[in-house]
């Protein structure tokens, strides 16, 4: 197995890149700067945003490979690891590297909503694909981050810095919901699956065992990230993964209700409620009367 490196300050990037170090908490790479390169693992302590050009073996998230395209964005968070696996073979890679260390954002707006741009926990998979129109709104953002690490540090550079960064960050956002759109056989196909998959966990005794589906459990399943997979239900039906599930169970309990051989309780446990007071209580709220009422209406 191959050793994992750390990157947990800018400048141990930028030594490995073999640049300078003109901020001490971002930077932006031109690969084009950067020698060949091979097989490598990284453990991230710092933000990046990688814009690939052109192939250059095949990325690795986690354990995950994926064989990227060009013009593609990656998203990596601190505590994640990646790397890259060129097969052996020394490539030229092509593009830039916005790289920032979380002290950057500490006490900013941006530092407040970080985690509102959920793609930075996708799968490298779930990357965005950019057009040729946005990859130019993409390197001129760059650039204008790079115009201003250059300058002399002021009072001024943290805000101007940050806020390009955020700017950035919601082009992202933009190009995120075009591809959502732009794939949305491919979102039929995986809420169909999700449909399946739920109806299958009812009927297959699993709720006793397994207890409520979650929606970490759901997209695994998928073969999806978490995150992803919510931001795709949401954009695909309107409302999240969670109140999709929660749907599911409530037909899923109506229809148990015409049961009469089986209590209240003994379809809490069907479902997957530990406890039948959590039943009532979700119940109560989704369909506005308790179970035994909604039972004795019908």
């Amino acid at each position: 197995m191959e050793q994992v490196e750390r990157i947990d300050t800018v400048k141990q990037y930028n030594d490995y890149a073999g640049v300078d170090t003109l901020h001490p908490l971002v930077s932006v790479v031109n690969f084009d700067e950067v020698p060949a390169i091979q097989l490598f693992r990284r453990y991230m302590g710092v933000y990046a945003v990688f814009l690939k050009n052109i192939k250059c073996g095949d990325m690795l998230y986690g354990c995950h490979p994926y064989d990227y395209e060009d013009g593609t964005l990656i998203f990596v968070s601190p505590g994640q690891v990646y790397g890259i696996d060129s097969k052996g073979v020394a490539t030229k890679p092509s593009g830039y590297a916005l790289i920032f260390h979380p002290d950057l954002i500490r006490g900013t707006p941006l530092g407040k909503t970080i985690k509102d741009y959920t793609f930075f926990s996708y799968q490298v998979n779930e990357a965005l694909h950019l057009s040729k129109k946005e990859r130019k709104t993409i390197v001129a953002c760059l650039e204008k981050i790079s115009e201003e690490i250059e300058q002399n540090i002021d009072k001024h550079s943290k805000t101007l810095i940050v806020s390009n960064i955020e700017l950035l960050l919601n082009y992202c956002m933009r190009f995120y919901d075009r591809q959502f759109i732009t794939r949305s056989n491919a979102n039929s196909d995986i809420l169909i699956r999700f449909e399946n998959l739920l109806n299958h966990y009812f009927i297959s005794g699993k709720p006793i065992d397994l207890g409520l589906p979650t929606v970490t459990w759901c997209a695994e399943e998928l073969h999806l990230s978490p995150n992803y997979f919510g931001d795709l239900i949401k954009k695909e039906t309107g409302s999240t993964a969670l109140d999709y599930i929660q749907s599911k169970l409530i037909d899923e309990a109506k229809t148990k209700m015409f049961d009469t051989s089986k209590t209240i309780s003994d379809i809490a446990t069907g479902l997957g409620f530990k406890y039948q007071q959590h039943f009532t209580r979700l119940f109560k709220q989704k369909v506005g009367v308790t179970p035994n009422e909604y039972r004795n209406l019908n």
